[in-house]
């Protein structure tokens, strides 16, 4: 059920009430943008369009979080795009999943789960290790996109201020991580594999071990 109105402005979405009989309801703005409201009274900004001849939807947020103004501003971006031969909901997608998947979310994730078969103080010193010497140099990054060179770099900055142990560790814990996310579907590569040898060696018997398949077979 549509109400067809040339053009919206704030007392009209403001005012604007579901439909008695349980319907959804179109409030047209233009360009393909319209405010679909649900009988329950949520308020859901959406765009119409149509991109290498499918005809698409992408949601633009819900009302009052996103008012009338900043719905036409994302509307206008996204014929922008489309303009330029992008499509806009594959663009919004592949952020969401590449924020999902960066290595920090994972290596939480993966800790969460992990931790609980550790020590607090154990589990409290491997978050600690991941958030004072890996998070700050590859947390964001999807970790699809992570290749071998990027980790051996993050080391070394463990190794310059000369906690050798800590290095190894962490390199461990990273491996643990990327076994995880290979495991979940998040990426096809552990970059950790034989970096082992990248780093200067430590004493024997001076490394705190955790379960490291990246060693396998070594």
């Amino acid at each position: 059920m549509a109400q067809m109105i040339d053009k919206l402005n704030d007392a009209l979405v403001r005012g604007a009430k579901p439909d008695t009989n349980g319907k959804q309801i179109k409030l047209v703005d233009g360009k393909g943008l319209y405010l679909l409201i649900h009988p329950n009274g949520g308020k859901y900004w959406r765009m119409n369009y149509r991109f290498d001849n499918r005809q698409c939807t992408l949601a633009l947020g819900v009302y009052p979080d996103v008012g009338l103004k900043d719905a036409r501003e994302r509307r206008d971006k996204a014929r922008k795009q489309i303009a330029e031969g992008i499509d806009p909901q594959a663009t919004k997608t592949a952020r969401k999943v590449a924020r999902a998947d960066t290595f920090e979310a994972i290596a939480r994730e993966w800790h969460s789960s992990y931790s609980k078969s550790l020590t607090d103080r154990h589990a409290a010193r491997m978050l600690r290790d991941l958030e004072r010497d890996v998070f700050p140099w590859l947390g964001r990054q999807p970790v699809a996109g992570i290749e071998p060179p990027h980790v051996p770099s993050t080391l070394r900055r463990i190794e310059k201020r000369g906690a050798m142990e800590s290095a190894h560790r962490t390199r461990a814990l990273c491996g643990q991580v990327f076994t995880y996310a290979i495991a979940t579907g998040r990426t096809p590569r552990n970059p950790c594999i034989d970096l082992r040898r990248a780093l200067a060696p430590v004493a024997p018997n001076r490394i705190t071990t955790i379960t490291d398949p990246t060693q396998a077979g070594q």
